[in-house]
């Protein structure tokens, strides 16, 4: 008999517990936030649409090593690079990308290609609102992923060669 009456007090016990964290819980202010009226409020490591850095002269901080592309799980980064010329500079290393497409029908947001940069040149934003019906779109290039030029800094020119001009 001392069994079954322990069982009951063990019982009310657990239902009185779990009774006190549903109370507190009712009682505690919501948090609601009125998303299209006011801006989402963001964490600091929140991982949003990529960002591709500049330095504070206006130059890219991607030098094409293809760490990012490697580390992705996904392989949604595609990357072409080409040398940095005397004339021509976008970068502060030996290259640049010349093309970097990252494929956000396949992303995951993981953060591997942050944390492989050398250089900081990919970052994470806090752009999330990137839904489309059209797949194609959904494809970032370069020009979409690139951070604006730093006030007071010039963007660096590109001069065609006259081989280019001849080409065309």
């Amino acid at each position: 008999m001392p069994s079954k009456i322990n069982e009951i007090l063990q019982s009310a016990a657990g239902i009185a517990k779990g009774m006190s964290v549903t109370l507190k819980e009712m009682l505690s202010p919501t948090v609601t936030e009125n998303y299209p009226d006011e801006p989402p409020k963001f964490e600091e490591r929140y991982r949003g649409v990529h960002v591709l850095q500049r330095d504070e002269n206006g130059l890219e901080k991607c030098v094409a090593c293809f760490l990012c592309a490697a580390a992705c799980p996904v392989q949604c980064i595609y990357i072409e690079a080409a040398e940095n010329t005397a004339m021509v500079r976008i970068s502060g290393g030996e290259r640049y990308a010349k093309v970097y497409n990252i494929d956000y029908n396949r992303c995951i947001f993981c953060g591997y290609c942050v944390e492989a940069c050398p250089t900081d040149a990919i970052t994470h934003g806090h752009d999330f609102e990137i839904a489309s019906y059209n797949t194609s779109t959904l494809i970032y290039r370069k020009e979409q992923l690139l951070a604006p030029i730093p006030p007071g800094a010039h963007p660096p020119e590109v001069v065609e060669t006259e081989t280019e001009a001849m080409a065309h």
